[in-house]
């Protein structure tokens, strides 16, 4: 009787042990498989961009800044993917005390431009600039209040498409209008710091 009663409790425990591993396998499952469809698209291609100004990571010229001639920098890149329509550059301020600000938007460069002189944000050209959040259009250079250094981000996209927006264009609509085009990207890093 004791043996049937041990023998009974014994298969039960089988069976929840068996039920258990059962779950973990196909919990582990779904976890794996759908890691893989879940996982955020490979990374665009890289495009190498630099500037003959400053080093990536390294303080921005006060040339380039609201206390100097508040002009853009030399730029240049390499690696535009053969199927790209337009260019785009970008230049921002994540640190911002009301968040990231945008100091130039240049769309629709043409695909064989590969570098922009110093002062180019005031040179004819056939791309569009888009407005900026001091609420002009062209380059705005740092001009962060006094205190900690902050980063500004200067990033060209290759695009698979032009963008069919009006010069002064928003960044708003600019990131709208390029959402899902973007075939590669390059960045360039300078801070700036007002004692």
């Amino acid at each position: 009787m004791i043996l049937g009663f041990y023998s009974t409790r014994l298969a039960d425990m089988k069976r929840k042990i068996c039920r258990a591993a059962f779950i973990c396998a196909a919990v582990a499952f779904t976890f794996a498989t759908t890691g893989s469809v879940m996982a955020p698209p490979a990374t665009n291609k890289k495009m190498p961009l630099a500037s003959s100004a400053f080093k990536d990571g390294q303080p921005i010229p006060a040339d380039y800044t609201c206390d100097g001639k508040n002009i853009s920098p030399q730029l240049r890149w390499s690696g535009a993917p053969g199927n790209t329509q337009s260019l785009i550059l970008i230049v921002d301020d994540p640190d911002a005390p009301s968040g990231v600000w945008t100091h130039w938007i240049l769309f629709n460069l043409p695909t064989d431009t590969s570098e922009l002189p110093e002062d180019f944000a005031k040179s004819p050209s056939t791309a569009k600039q888009g407005t900026n959040d001091f609420k002009k259009p062209g380059y705005g250079g740092p001009c962060p209040p006094s205190g900690k250094a902050h980063r500004y981000f200067f990033r060209i996209f290759a695009l698979d498409t032009t963008l069919n927006l009006p010069a002064g264009a928003s960044r708003k609509e600019i990131d709208a209008a390029m959402a899902k085009h973007v075939l590669a990207m390059g960045q360039l890093m300078g801070t700036y710091q007002r004692k």
